[in-house]
């Protein structure tokens, strides 16, 4: 299924000064229809932009980032402004003010973003699902957990099979491979987590990211979930009009 994944226009995109910079596009939707390409994208920190990079940002004609660190990522961090492309620049913290306090497996940090940080997740999902703000872009750090999670709720919520929801989380496993990349220094640098920052917080086995949405869909379902935290019915309308072709 991995060569599957990175087939059709571009799935993970060179821009230099990120590793894990790639397109959500072309999984197929449950009642038909993939995703669209160039709509929903996922990436690692843009902190390490430069005016070429900023420049090949533009041409994708985004309407949203939406940047999902800490207040003090995004200080020793931060974003180029893109605000002169048209674009608006969304934060909000998944994980609350910092990592103080979360617990050492990732696992259990899933959990605690699941439990916990709901408010954080459905404002992320209505962010991406106001009118005219496809297309979009989703990040954080590594472009792995607190992106993973939002990008998988939006998969999910718009019809596209579990499977290529793993698939796809996976995928980071590929291009934040620290024995083939500076992955964890050019991470670390982004976060302030220094030597907490190891080769196993940057694996992404598939079955992360299904514990996660296992654990959401206790709360009634995905939809049933998103709603506890604001998400409408409209808002998930949207998504899926904007998303699905």
């Amino acid at each position: 299924m991995g060569s599957d994944l990175d087939a059709g226009p571009g799935r993970h995109l060179p821009l230099p000064g990120t590793l894990n910079f790639r397109d959500v596009g072309g999984y197929p939707v449950a009642g038909g229809g993939t995703v669209a390409w160039r709509t929903l994208l996922r990436s690692d920190g843009l902190n390490r932009l430069d005016r070429a990079g900023t420049d090949m940002l533009a041409e994708l004609g985004l309407r949203t980032v939406l940047d999902l660190r800490t207040s003090y990522e995004t200080q020793i961090a931060p974003t180029p402004d893109l605000a002169s492309h048209g674009t608006i620049t969304v934060n909000i913290s998944l994980i609350g003010e910092d990592f103080t306090g979360l617990p050492a497996d990732l696992g259990e940090v899933y959990d605690h973003i699941i439990d916990a940080r709901g408010a954080a997740i459905g404002a992320a999902m209505r962010s991406l699902a106001q009118p005219g703000a496809l297309p979009g872009l989703v990040h954080c750090a590594a472009g792995k957990d607190r992106t993973g999670i939002v990008i998988a709720l939006v998969l999910v919520a718009i019809g596209v099979p579990d499977e290529f929801i793993a698939s796809d989380y996976a995928l980071s496993g590929r291009y934040l491979d620290p024995a083939s990349t500076p992955a964890i220094g050019l991470v670390s640098e982004g976060t302030g987590m220094g030597e907490q920052l190891t080769a196993t917080l940057l694996a992404s086995p598939p079955e992360l990211i299904l514990r996660a949405l296992d654990r959401a869909r206790r709360r009634g379902g995905i939809a049933s979930y998103l709603a506890t935290h604001g998400v409408t019915a409209d808002d998930l309308r949207r998504l899926q009009e904007a998303l699905v072709s």
